[in-house]
């Protein structure tokens, strides 16, 4: 088979499993909604969702008109770009708004018909709350495909000469823009949905369940409906469009690196190292799909974790096995990379790249799950400290999520380490590349957390029998471990894809080293290492001041609309006004968090030049995965550790339960968690690959802003050529 014919296979494979997930949204609608109340509950809950994002959306919009007047000012004067890359840009951004679009409206969807499916068993709510995941998981990572596919055709087709070896570039660069537009919409669409949702969570939580004490998801509480619209407009929406922006960014990452395997000899045509990444992601899509198939249980005595772990096995599994055959049939027995001299790396190498991927992938979950799941030893820690108040369980809390980071950054080092050894930089970029293979079930697994979250707070509004809001309990339980999950394997593979974006930000600007003698480039670190800090009290102090605002009105609503604390028949809280007050807080102060992102790289790149930002860069990287880590762990582990208490917990021989005085000390520990890990926590690994990516975008400018200090510093090196912003140089591998 010709890389024609197996380029134009791709985006239709895509296109073929899209149908899978209209046929999945399909079946989900046929499901019994329920009552009229749930079906109302449901209603309130979409139409917010939709208003926040059409809201979102609006001010986005013109973000991505400005940020077209800036590439094509970019991309005029460089010959190895063009203003395709606006259309690369745009349609990465509309695709990345549409999978978090879409996701959400299939959660809103599943949400009333997994509580109904409750009141039938464990086994037939975990079967609606996986499905309506699994449209979310595949539908992300279909779009990506089918974008990623089209766009390569459409550039090679106008920019790849065959008797031009560094052609491939100039496609390559232009392909980026694809993955700008993701990963900007990614970051606004989580940070600006976080904002919403733990606004809305942290007032309904304060007031409701520790002043009042009434129960989670009461229907008098005015901000629990504006809780359950963030469910899905942060941990959907949000969630859907940043593994969007991650998913593509590590496909690109891989098949710019593999640009400098080219081989005209190969049976790619030269090509095949560039197709590989598409075409392990494609059928990725095949295996994840095979996965959703072994989700079930028999009954309500089954593990909804396990059922999960056994899907994602799977998908892992026959990833790996169909690398063994897929990777020696593309690649060329053997080849060199121009950037690693004569070494010789062989097909194999990169099999057993990818299996290091995984394997990373896996251990990092494992741990991730160690640490945030209930019945285990860290969160049993933060359960037995909150005998004493929230302070000891605030403290333990910390230290659980400081840890945490130890095991998974080890695992990643040994992981980098082993990919480098057997494939180069290359090789790295293939073990993200696995990593992220099987992101259709990662993400499936990741989404129906919150479409049980959902389920259970429309029980509890609905005034269901207990029976199933207990049954929704365990899933929503299972849900927040799968999240905490989810966010350490995107971290993990950032961290990668970071490394590799990095590279090629270091050879397009003529960098051959980090040096931090130098005092500048040390500044530069310094800098890059407090950004992450910096970006997460942007975003944790804009959730405190929006649920300081939500706090003062459900306070207003209960004192002035009299019945209403008492649960007096006919007197209905104003849900509206809550939504309305995270809406503006969230289009508010989602911006400044985004801009330090978007600016900090031009800036320093062209005042300071690219070594300091390399140092930048470095500082990010190494910041941001471990902030990313602690804090998304850290709330996990809270949040477990608070519902603990509903089934009742063992502390010094006594048993505690809900509304106890340890369970309000877990109840202020999960307060903080909060945007911990819905937040800052989660936007690490967008910020880190953003800004690798924007550096790339302007690393040409900067490399000619800079050309006398360029001149100087190469006088006793060899001559790096001229280089093309986005990505690469033209000359990225060459000798």
């Amino acid at each position: 088979m010709d890389a024609s014919t197996l380029l134009y296979l791709i985006p239709a494979l895509a296109a073929l499993t899209l149908l899978y997930t209209y046929i999945q949204s399909a079946w989900i609608a046929k499901q019994d909604a329920g009552t009229d109340r749930m079906k109302q509950i449901a209603g309130y809950i979409s139409k917010g969702a939709i208003s926040f994002l059409r809201a979102e959306y609006r001010v986005l919009t013109i973000f991505c008109a400005i940020a077209a007047v800036f590439l094509a000012f970019i991309s005029w004067n460089d010959p190895m770009s063009s203003p395709f890359i606006i259309l690369a840009f745009l349609l990465g951004a509309a695709l990345s708004a549409f999978a978090g679009y879409r996701g959400m409206k299939v959660a809103t969807l599943a949400n009333v018909r997994t509580t109904e499916a409750a009141r039938k068993g464990l086994a037939q709510a975990l079967k609606v709350s996986f499905a309506g995941g699994a449209v979310m998981g595949i539908g992300v990572v279909s779009l990506g495909i089918l974008g990623l596919g089209v766009l390569f055709i459409l550039f090679k087709n106008l920019f790849f000469n065959p008797d031009d070896a560094h052609s491939i570039h100039r496609v390559l660069n232009v392909l980026t823009g694809f993955s700008l537009g993701a990963e900007s919409i990614a970051l606004f669409a989580r940070v600006g949905g976080g904002i919403f949702t733990k606004a809305a969570d942290v007032g309904a939580d304060l007031v409701g369940k520790v002043e009042a004490g009434i129960p989670e998801d009461d229907p008098r509480n005015p901000a629990v409906i504006a809780d359950n619209v963030g469910d899905n407009v942060g941990d959907v929406a949000g969630m859907g469009a940043d593994l969007f922006g991650s998913y593509v960014s590590t496909i690109i990452a891989a098949m710019v690196l593999g640009a400098g395997a080219y081989t005209p000899s190969d049976s790619m045509g030269g090509l095949s190292a560039v197709i590989l990444p598409l075409v392990l992601a494609a059928l990725g899509i095949l295996f994840s799909i095979a996965g959703t198939f072994f989700v079930r249980i028999k009954d309500d005595n089954g593990h909804p974790q396990g059922a999960l772990n056994a899907g994602n096995i799977a998908a892992l599994v026959l990833t790996a096995v169909a690398s063994y055959f897929l990777i020696p049939a593309l690649l060329p027995e053997s080849f060199t990379f121009a950037v690693t001299g004569e070494k010789v790396f062989y097909a194999i190498n990169i099999f057993w790249a990818v299996i290091i991927g995984l394997l990373v992938g896996g251990l990092v979950s494992v741990i991730t799950e160690y640490f945030t799941a209930m019945n285990r030893a860290p969160v049993k820690y933060i359960i037995n400290q909150s005998v004493t108040g929230p302070a000891t369980n605030i403290i333990a809390g910390l230290s659980v999520g400081m840890i945490s980071t130890a095991l998974p950054i080890l695992v990643l080092a040994l992981g980098i380490v082993a990919a480098f050894t057997v494939g180069g930089l290359y090789g790295v970029a293939m073990a993200a590349a696995g990593m992220m293979a099987t992101t259709g079930m990662q993400l499936a697994i990741d989404a129906f957390g919150p479409i049980a979250d959902n389920a259970g707070g429309i029980a509890e509004m609905s005034s269901l029998p207990k029976e199933v809001r207990e049954k929704t309990d365990v899933l929503d339980a299972v849900g927040n471990t799968t999240a905490a999950v989810g966010k350490g394997f995107a971290i993990a593979s950032a961290a990668l894809t970071a490394l590799a974006l990095f590279a090629a930000f270091m050879e397009t600007t003529g960098l051959k080293v980090i040096d931090i003698s130098d005092a500048r480039v040390l500044a530069g670190l310094f800098i890059g290492g407090m950004i992450p800090y910096l970006f997460s009290a942007l975003a944790m102090s804009a959730v405190g001041g929006a649920a300081n605002e939500m706090v003062l009105e459900v306070r207003r609503q209960f004192r002035e609309i009299k019945g209403l604390l008492a649960g007096e028949p006919g007197v209905e809280p104003d849900y509206d006004r809550c939504i309305q007050i995270s809406t503006a807080a969230a289009i508010k102060k989602m911006v400044l968090p985004g801009a330090l992102a978007l600016l900090v790289p031009i800036i320093v790149g062209f005042v300071a030049g690219p070594a300091v930002l390399g140092g930048l860069l470095a500082g990010v990287v190494v910041s941001g995965v471990l902030m990313g880590i602690f804090q998304s762990n850290a709330g996990g582990a809270w949040d477990n550790a608070k519902k603990s208490f509903e089934k009742g917990v063992v502390i010094n021989g006594e048993t505690y339960y809900k509304k106890s005085d340890p369970h309000k000390a877990t109840v202020a520990g999960d307060t903080v968690g909060d945007p911990f890990k819905d937040t800052s926590g989660p936007s690490m690994n967008i910020l880190i690959k953003l800004m690798s990516i924007i550096s790339l975008v302007v690393a040409t400018a900067i490399s000619q802003g800079n050309s006398k200090q360029a001149q100087v510093k190469q006088e006793k090196a060899p001559v790096v050529q001229q280089a093309s912003a986005p990505v690469l140089a033209s000359h990225l591998y060459s000798k």
